[in-house]
């Protein structure tokens, strides 16, 4: 009979759960916090030998957040309650990214608002056009989801882009959308609809501060590159 090694066999230093109480979470391994989530392994695998068959794929940690249900589920060992764990944990992660405090964000800089939305909207498989209403002070009174879907111009209409910024009574608001394929480079419909939202903007008194393109953890400024 073949003997297959146990994470008990292991030395207590070895131990992903035993090292992450000693040592803290940030000197763990893609692999061993992964076997902490998923808590056990096959009756052929460890955890941490699961976790790598996980990680194997061409986009390693990345994959965790873009596969589906289906996807996880179709891995060997890996059944409908290992999968809701990882699931489960990749959306609490992603939640804590965009936790909002107390006091409201202010946007002073570009990178300002790009870090409040990069992770929610950098894995993202359609176009999302969001938008910041902001105070007089730039402070974020709220970020709001217009459309979803292909983006054009026609498809964007500037009393739903307006619609809640003057409920809040907003001063300026930044416009956000995303591109799936995590090229963040400016379409010529990205600056016809910025272009028509700055009009429309000017007639209502909010000022259109930005249009940021979210990418693949990286974004584009329309305002930084001069094209509002």
């Amino acid at each position: 009979m073949e003997y297959h090694l146990t994470i008990k066999d292991l030395p207590p230093d070895s131990r992903p759960r035993e090292r992450l109480a000693t040592l803290g979470p940030q000197a763990l391994s893609h692999a061993e916090l992964l076997a902490i989530i998923l808590g056990s392994g096959t009756h052929d695998s460890t955890a941490i030998e699961l976790a790598n068959r996980v990680l194997a794929r061409p986009e390693g940690v990345r994959f965790l957040a873009e596969a589906t249900w289906e996807e996880l589920t179709q891995i060997r060992g890996i059944g409908r309650a290992k999968a809701a764990q990882i699931k489960a944990a990749v959306e609490l992660g992603r939640r804590l990214v965009v936790l909002r405090p107390d006091d409201p964000p202010q946007i002073l800089a570009p990178q300002d608002a790009a870090h409040l939305v990069m992770e929610e909207m950098r894995y993202l498989d359609r176009e999302h056009f969001q938008v910041f209403s902001l105070n007089t002070k730039n402070r974020v009174l709220a970020l709001e989801t217009v459309a979803v879907g292909t983006l054009n111009s026609a498809g964007i209409h500037p009393r739903e882009v307006f619609k809640n910024p003057i409920k809040r009574s907003a001063a300026a608001i930044i416009l956000v959308h995303n591109h799936p394929s995590g090229d963040p480079s400016p379409s010529r419909d990205d600056i016809a609809i910025t272009k028509r939202l700055l009009e429309a903007g000017s007639i209502l008194g909010i000022e259109v501060l930005d249009h940021l393109i979210i990418g693949n953890n990286r974004f584009v400024s329309l305002k930084e590159q001069g094209l509002i």
